[in-house]
């Protein structure tokens, strides 16, 4: 599954790429996560879900920016996947992107790896 949008800048696309690794649902955002871009990883994240996987790997290697926006995305993403008996694990993040969930204490309710290997291990 491939989408794209333009967000407020040229720089605002959010490309959302998905795959099935194993029992995990591997979303991979590129680009940016924010306001106008947010529904775009929802949707992804939403069915993942609604077809039965449950953990969900979120690979933010790519992601340049998160916003508020982005981040209640995937606190939704949390609560339905946990509910459905699984998780969502957010891998590889930049620094730009973990200092909004480090002021947040975002951080303390996903479960973050290093990479998107060791989100895939564990």
């Amino acid at each position: 599954m491939d989408r794209q949008t333009v967000g407020s800048t040229p720089r605002g696309r959010l490309r959302v790429d998905v795959r099935n690794e194993g029992s995990s649902a591997v979303v991979t955002p590129a680009g940016e996560l924010d306001h106008h871009t947010a529904d775009l990883l929802r949707e992804p994240l939403d069915e993942a879900v609604s077809q039965g996987r449950a953990r969900l790997v979120v690979d933010c290697s790519q992601l340049e920016f998160c916003d508020s926006t982005g981040l209640n995305v995937l606190l939704g993403a949390r609560l339905k996947a946990e509910a459905a008996g699984g998780g969502v694990h957010l891998a590889a993040m930049r620094p730009v992107v973990a200092r909004v969930f480090q002021i947040t204490g975002a951080e303390a309710v996903f479960t973050v790896h290093d990479s998107l290997e060791s989100a895939l291990a564990d």
